[in-house]
């Protein structure tokens, strides 16, 4: 099935969190505190499952690249990610104070944009994305070198999307 451009948006959205996720925690799980973000700088890649509704769910491949500034104060990011429907491109610029992040995101290919609002968690943490037409919540759990996203839509006709992604 091939995606619509809002579809695509959404799952540009999508992968955008999961990278937010990844940017915002140390690959060590068990600090309760921010971990320096500079330990994320580089190429993440990996892929998952994009569910949507009254259809099979999708394959999704993505990339992740993270420049980091100022230390552990923030982080600029860029991914890409395709299905067999479309392709995506999210840029972000993303905020820690102390464990509280805050951050915009825009997509190039679609020309949509919004904010994103969270909290690091002992093992991962937990963001709100809101902006043109998507609002989603996602979870994060951090384990070694492997970000595992898991991402629920509301008000769409995306469900879900599950990504694992690798430091590499």
């Amino acid at each position: 099935m091939l995606l619509p451009d809002t579809q695509i948006f959404k799952l540009a959205f999508a992968a955008f969190l999961l990278c937010f996720a990844i940017t915002a925690t140390h690959p060590n799980a068990e600090a309760a505190e921010p971990s320096s973000l500079t330990a994320l700088a580089g190429r993440w890649v990996g892929e998952g499952r994009l569910g949507i509704k009254d259809n099979p769910p999708e394959s999704v491949k993505c990339r992740a690249t993270y420049f980091v500034e100022g230390g552990d104060a923030s982080l600029k990011q860029n991914i890409r990610c395709a299905t067999a429907g479309g392709a995506i491109e999210v840029k972000s610029e993303i905020a820690n104070n102390a464990g509280a992040l805050t951050g915009a995101w825009s997509e190039t290919i679609h020309n949509l944009s919004g904010t994103l609002a969270g909290e690091v968690k002992p093992n991962g943490f937990h963001i709100k994305v809101k902006g043109d037409g998507l609002n989603a919540n996602m979870d994060i759990v951090v384990q070694s070198n492997k970000q595992i996203v898991e991402i629920q839509f509301f008000d769409s006709t995306l469900i879900g999307l599950t990504l694992v992604l690798t430091k590499g």
